[in-house]
């Protein structure tokens, strides 16, 4: 593959100090995630997967290694430029939706439109391209607290969406839902991708993560399987049984 990738680890360490005592979340992690691909990064609690999503998403910094975002050296960046390029390329998607309870929907989507130093006509206009593709334009107008868990969430891949990002990033984005909406907005991701979005879907959950292209598996801080869904199932087995085998 000859491109550039838009996301690249290259022998990461996120090493924390507790105490006397230092915890390696991340230990000589490396991957690259290429324009068009919908990667799962999977993993249990602990396991390392929170601190990939947060170097990826610019909110932490490695202890040792390079992170590459668009070819640029985060390291390298001011904290100004950091913002700058997060804003640019990526797209958040939380589990808890994060949006502002006193803004309607469409106000909440502009948000991050504010800081492209774009016309209030464009925002809005763009807010509402974005709305319409998840379906809810209809709810421009409500407050979040008038929409279900499922609506919000599909308002939060808007303001993901608004911006044009070249990565959306999800982090447990179907956690505070039921089956059946989980199911719906996972779907959703799936034919955004099939559009050609960029997704990094980070989880959990074995279920959602097989719904991906591409499963990275993390666990203790190293990554122990990267490749298809289907092949992921023999390695989760594989720590399973070391687990139960430890009792």
């Amino acid at each position: 593959m000859n491109q550039k990738p838009l996301v690249e680890f290259q022998n990461i360490y996120k090493i924390y100090t507790m105490g006397d005592s230092e915890v390696r979340a991340l230990d000589g992690v490396s991957f690259s995630v290429f324009a068009g691909e919908f990667v799962a990064i999977i993993g249990q609690s602990g396991s390392g997967k929170s601190t990939c999503m947060n170097i990826i998403g610019c909110l932490d910094t490695p202890t040792e290694g390079t992170y590459l975002l668009n070819g640029n050296d985060v390291s390298q960046l001011t904290d100004d430029e950091q913002s700058e390029i997060r804003n640019e390329t990526l797209g958040f998607i939380f589990q808890q939706y994060n949006l502002l309870p006193k803004l309607n929907i469409l106000e909440n989507v502009k948000l991050p439109l504010m800081y492209k130093g774009l016309k209030e006509s464009e925002q809005t206009e763009r807010a509402m391209e974005a709305l319409k593709r998840v379906g809810i334009d209809d709810k421009c107008h409500h407050k979040p607290s008038q929409l279900s868990g499922g609506q919000q969430q599909r308002a939060s891949i808007a303001r993901a969406l608004a911006g044009s990002p070249s990565v959306i990033l999800a982090d447990e984005p179907t956690g505070a839902l039921d089956s059946k909406t989980s199911a719906e907005v996972i779907n959703f991701l799936i034919q955004l991708n099939s559009l050609g979005n960029t997704i990094i879907l980070i989880t959990h959950d074995n279920s959602i993560a097989a719904k991906a292209k591409r499963v990275i598996r993390i666990h203790d801080g190293k990554i122990i399987y990267d490749g298809i869904p289907s092949e992921d199932s023999i390695i989760r087995s594989t720590v399973l049984s070391q687990r139960e085998g430890a009792i």
